[in-house]
């Protein structure tokens, strides 16, 4: 799922998990192949991506994996890191 289709709504009642929650978010902010053109350079969008793997990590207890994908949002967010460009 990209930021530019219809989202699904999450049941946000009192049964849900923190860790479904932070997927659903991962998911949702996930920039897919049909808008990685438009997107890949997109400080915000990527930084957004970034961080709520960064979550889904972090609640997993993976903290070493949840470390990198928050320090790649941060370089983002302060222009540290750009876009690699086109994969293909």
């Amino acid at each position: 799922m990209t930021q530019s289709t219809t989202r699904n709504a999450v049941n946000l009642d009192s049964g849900t998990e923190p860790l479904e929650l932070a997927q659903a978010l991962a998911q949702t902010l996930a920039i897919g192949h049909k808008d990685w053109h438009r997107l890949q350079a997109n400080r915000s969008a990527r930084a957004k991506e970034q961080a709520a793997v960064a979550l889904v990590y972090l609640l997993k207890g993976d903290n070493d994996q949840a470390l990198a994908h928050l320090q790649q949002a941060a370089g983002w967010l302060d222009r540290s890191i750009s876009s690699p460009g086109c994969p293909h």
